[in-house]
């Protein structure tokens, strides 16, 4: 078996964890230390959350496509329309925020760190897997077999 798939370096695999994890961490200390209310504290959150799940989704759904795995459209529509929503939700939040622009940048940063990160180690993931013998989605087995020229 012949194998496209190219391992990240490990220096790569460890910052990318480090953006992942430093930039929620930041991103967390920065609520709970805010003066927001809780209810903007839990905006912000829930912004996070979605942000980063629909980034390693939609990472994972475009990585699927580039090697021929099914996927159907509408799953890939959902994944970049979360992807873009969770971002106008946070330009929308700060932009009416009763924050300073030095803090409104803090978040928009360490958003973005969150979302690099995971996308990072999402990707670092799936090509530290290797190449399976199968391939399951969807409840069905499809046998990969690459032949050697």
């Amino acid at each position: 078996m012949k194998s496209n798939v190219k391992t990240s370096s490990p220096a790569f695999n460890i910052m990318s964890w480090i953006a992942l994890v430093g930039g929620i961490l930041v991103y967390l200390i920065g609520l709970w230390r805010s003066d927001m209310m809780l209810n903007e504290k839990g905006y912000y959150f829930a912004v996070m959350l979605l942000g980063v799940f629909s980034s390693i989704s939609l990472q994972k759904t475009v990585r699927d496509r580039v090697e021929e795995i099914p996927t159907s459209q509408i799953y890939y529509v959902s994944c970049v329309a979360s992807f873009a929503i969770s971002i106008i939700l946070l330009a929308i939040g700060l932009w009416n925020a009763d924050l300073l622009p030095s803090e409104k940048g803090f978040y928009a940063i360490a958003y973005f760190l969150c979302l690099f990160g995971s996308i990072s180690v999402q990707k670092n993931v799936r090509d530290n897997q290797g190449e399976p013998d199968s391939i399951i989605y969807s409840g069905l087995s499809k046998k990969e077999t690459v032949e050697e020229d």
